[in-house]
């Protein structure tokens, strides 16, 4: 017997009566197939038949946030499992296509906003129309596999990877698919897929790097600190079209870390630290086997109490994105990694997360402060409150992910830009502090002092063959976190 699930892909649920109609049958359906205890696997777009629930709760959760794409078998809730189970999908026009990968990713996307969605009643997943037409729209005819907009997430792929200029990838489309159903430039194809969670915001920053026209300055076209202009001017007029000096492009975080749990596979490798770290005490093969993480874990018990929350590690430095052209221009990404996942996947280019992207021609030094202020803010928040994330892995469905912060990862350049502490000079060491043995020698700053780490009795404290004297010093007193704060008291 065929089973109607037209139903399933019905968006406007509140207004349909079929959609009603099919739900009341898919419970009737699945009334017998409940557990002892009255429980039976859920099938919303929040729950993918990871969670259980009582058959009443079904009915509003399906509702509520709608039925999953590409659950074609009711094998859960009755109908009997067959061969070619899972060959076809439901699509969201209510015809019956060939499974397309996409189908798994929007499902992913949906089921992240799915408290969203139970807000906002029938009509709240609109944002996603242009995607599912997408989605529909064959590639070429017959090929019912290979949707436009997988067509196209593909060709924004090779864009990235070749080195594409955006008018090049407007004549492609000109030229080679003119009668295809898809974005006509490379504009259009980014708008949309900033639907999917792949989007940016751009800041305006002022001329002099004094702030960021943002929050609190977001509407003004001076700066409040050097009285600049926001705008690029010709002759010390604006011109006809608004042009800022710089602009900071900021990709959230917060987004990138719920997408990690919205699939059951990078849900679960999420999880490794806490049972995948070594045995030995002696072997170190992940930051979790050091001393530094488990203090860390000693120092805040709530946030180690949940396996899930989320240690994170900054790496920032400069490039030329001009490759090996004299011109003289220094551009600064800063990426993220996530340090749950395990060694051989948390340091793959898949894995690491681009937060900003700072425009500058010189190296931002001590204003580097000025354009971390975005992440730095979605980091307190990340910390403090954290956010709602769908669990695809875990029974409960929705926790209260938190992320913190762990290390940075540069060289020494790069290193003196994040912690305000000049790199270059005679107290260029950041150990050492205030106390930095250092000497000019031909024009050039050289340090020494390394024996004075080495036990008072040593004898290589008595060797004189570097200046002819002898180390008698104790090594430099460490300071502590009060003594930092207190010497930003201005």
């Amino acid at each position: 017997m065929t089973i109607d699930k037209s139903w399933t892909t019905i968006r406007r649920r509140g207004s349909s009566n079929e959609f009603w109609n099919g739900l009341q049958h898919f419970l009737q359906m699945a009334k017998p197939f409940v557990n002892d205890r009255g429980f039976i696997k859920c099938p919303c777009r929040r729950c993918l038949n990871n969670a259980s629930h009582q058959l009443e709760d079904l009915e509003s959760h399906i509702f509520r946030n709608g039925f999953m794409f590409g659950y074609n078998q009711l094998i859960h809730h009755g109908e009997p499992a067959t061969a070619n189970a899972g060959t076809t999908v439901a699509g969201p026009s209510g015809g019956i296509h060939e499974r397309d990968e996409m189908f798994d990713v929007l499902d992913d996307i949906i089921s992240e906003d799915a408290d969203e969605d139970a807000v906002g009643g029938p009509s709240s997943n609109e944002q996603y129309n242009d995607l599912f037409a997408a989605l529909r729209s064959e590639l070429y005819p017959d090929i019912s596999s290979f949707s436009s907009l997988n067509f196209l997430v593909k060709l924004m792929h090779l864009k990235v990877l070749n080195k594409w200029t955006n008018k090049s990838f407007d004549e492609l489309l000109k030229l080679a698919f003119p009668k295809i159903d898809l974005v006509e430039s490379h504009y259009e194809a980014k708008k949309l897929m900033t639907k999917m969670g792949l989007g940016y915001s751009s800041i305006h920053v002022y001329k002099n790097d004094c702030a960021l026209f943002w929050k609190e300055n977001s509407l003004k076209d001076t700066c409040p600190v050097c009285s600049e202009s926001r705008w690029k001017l010709q002759s010390g007029k604006r011109s006809g079209k608004n042009v800022p000096h710089k602009v900071l492009r900021y990709f959230p975080v917060g987004p990138r870390l719920k997408r990690l749990f919205a699939t059951s596979k990078t849900a679960k490798l999420m999880r490794w630290h806490s049972t995948g770290k070594s045995k030995d005490n002696n072997v170190m093969r992940h930051p979790v086997d050091g001393k530094s993480w488990q203090e860390f874990d000693k120092r805040h018990p709530q946030f180690a109490g949940d396996v899930r929350n989320v240690r994170l590690g900054l790496a920032a430095d400069g490039f030329n994105p001009f490759g090996n052209m004299s011109l003289s221009y220094s551009m600064w990404p800063v990426m993220l990694t996530t340090y749950n996942l395990p060694p051989w996947i948390c340091m793959k280019a898949e894995y690491l997360m681009l937060s900003l992207l700072i425009p500058r021609p010189q190296s931002p030094g001590k204003d580097m402060d000025v354009f971390l202020r975005p992440l730095i803010d979605e980091l307190k928040e990340l910390w403090v409150h954290g956010l709602d994330t769908h669990d695809a892995a875990y029974e409960n469905g929705v926790f209260q992910m938190r992320a913190a912060l762990l290390w940075t990862v540069n060289d020494f350049p790069a290193r003196s830009s994040l912690s305000g502490w000049s790199g270059q000079g005679y107290r260029a060491c950041p150990t050492c502090n205030e106390e930095t043995p250092s000497m000019r020698v031909i024009g050039k700053t050289a340090y020494f002092g390394h024996l004075r780490f080495l036990p008072t009795n040593h004898h290589w404290r008595s060797n004189l063959q570097f200046d002819g004297r002898t180390e008698r010093k104790h090594p430099p007193h460490r300071l502590v976190r009060q003594t930092y704060l207190n010497s930003f008291v201005v």
